[in-house]
């Protein structure tokens, strides 16, 4: 299910535009401050904000999500306020919202900016490394057959890592890869995501960093050698 953060300060507007787009099939939660959006946004797909926020501008928001990585983010704004619009689309944001707008309407414009943001490329077929499964198919990572709840980026990154389990993919070619960029600043974008991968699969030394180089598979697939006699 495509994961959904509201950030919003008004609790009431937060609870009505979680439970609709719930309704609308969506796995939806709120935050009511910028601080609490940098810690959750690495648990979405779209984070949808305001640009009115108690502790942090809604701008600065945006622009602190877009420079530390890949979740599709989309402004809610008044509907004179044209002068935001153009402001969080120049900050970052995929798409921007009039807060007047209906419910529906708006989850069309949330599904219509993740479409956008899936991968071009067409992935191969599931790969099975001892007691990880990862299915391209139906966008499922499974560790000891537990479902692993994973975002749409850290799916791709652990797919590209995945299919050569035996060599070390270079930062550069998993910014290309995963991220369709040559951008620079690599380091908070994998890191994070690799820690929140290492996180979510557990114990076992799954993803190793080769330092000043990148990352591989680690140890945890092989299937573990039986003792003769």
């Amino acid at each position: 299910m495509k994961r959904v953060l509201v950030v919003e300060q008004n609790t009431e507007a937060a609870a009505a535009m979680v439970s609709d787009l719930r309704r609308q099939g969506f796995t939806a939660r709120s935050v009511g401050t910028g601080e609490r959006a940098l810690r959750a946004h690495v648990e979405a797909d779209l984070v949808l904000f305001s640009l009115e926020l108690p502790d942090i501008d809604g701008l600065e928001l945006c622009r602190s999500l877009r420079n530390g990585g890949d979740t599709a983010l989309m402004a809610v704004t008044d509907a004179g306020d044209e002068m935001g619009r153009v402001l969080a689309l120049n900050a970052g944001a995929d798409d921007c919202v009039v807060r007047t707008w209906g419910f529906r309407e708006i989850g069309a414009r949330i599904d219509a900016v993740l479409r956008r943001a899936q991968p071009r490329h067409v992935l191969p077929g599931a790969i099975s490394l001892h007691q990880l499964h990862i299915d391209p198919r139906l966008r499922e990572v499974r560790v000891h057959n537990r479902l692993v709840g994973v975002t749409s980026k850290e799916f791709e990154l652990l797919y590209t890592l995945a299919a050569t389990p035996e060599t070390v993919v270079t930062r550069k070619e998993l910014m290309a890869r995963v991220w369709g960029s040559n951008w620079g600043h690599t380091s908070r974008t994998i890191d994070t995501h690799v820690s929140s991968l290492r996180a979510k699969l557990g114990s076992g030394g799954w993803i190793i960093t080769v330092r000043g180089v990148g990352y591989r598979m680690g140890y945890a697939y092989r299937v573990p050698e039986t003792s003769a006699g």
